[in-house]
């Protein structure tokens, strides 16, 4: 099969497949965490994630996606213009091909609630016991409390 002919296979396969997908023209977030919803399918214009594979922004007709998240800073920009920052742990994000997002947090927070001098202190305590720790399981954990710490640390600077 020759070259021309295949891209023009694989041209009206896409086409297919994209009008067979219900993408929309709208995406709706849905942002919680253990202690708190913070959107519930409300229509927002981008929302940008940290993940272990690399930041990335979302808008409406996204390509259908999972990806762990890391910690640090979840941006959205909600139709009006208005940028809302939260700090997230760990957690997950699932975009549907119907433009719908899940943003699912350990423990989520707003970037402005979060007090500086108090984020500093948590790294400082794990990072001692980071140096500290004993055993292979405690240097584990430890280190992910420093991960996360760094993070918080960052995101409220």
């Amino acid at each position: 099969m020759s070259f021309v002919k295949n891209a023009r296979l694989l041209a009206a396969r896409g086409a297919r497949l994209s009008q067979a997908r219900n993408y929309s023209d709208e995406m709706k977030l849905t942002f919680a965490a253990a202690n708190k919803t913070f959107y519930d399918a409300a229509v927002v214009r981008q929302i940008d994630v940290p993940s272990f594979s690399g930041s990335f922004g979302i808008l409406a007709k996204h390509v259908p996606t999972l990806a762990v998240l890391k910690p640090g800073v979840v941006q959205v920009v909600e139709n009006d213009g208005k940028l809302t920052k939260y700090f997230v742990s760990s957690g997950s994000v699932t975009v549907n091909d119907d433009s719908s997002v899940q943003v699912l947090a350990e423990e989520a927070h707003k970037v402005e609630d979060i007090d500086v001098a108090e984020a500093r202190q948590l790294l400082s305590k794990y990072q001692s016991q980071l140096s500290s720790a004993g055993d292979d399981k405690a240097k584990a954990q430890a280190a992910i409390a420093v991960e996360v710490a760094e993070a918080l640390v960052k995101a409220a600077e």
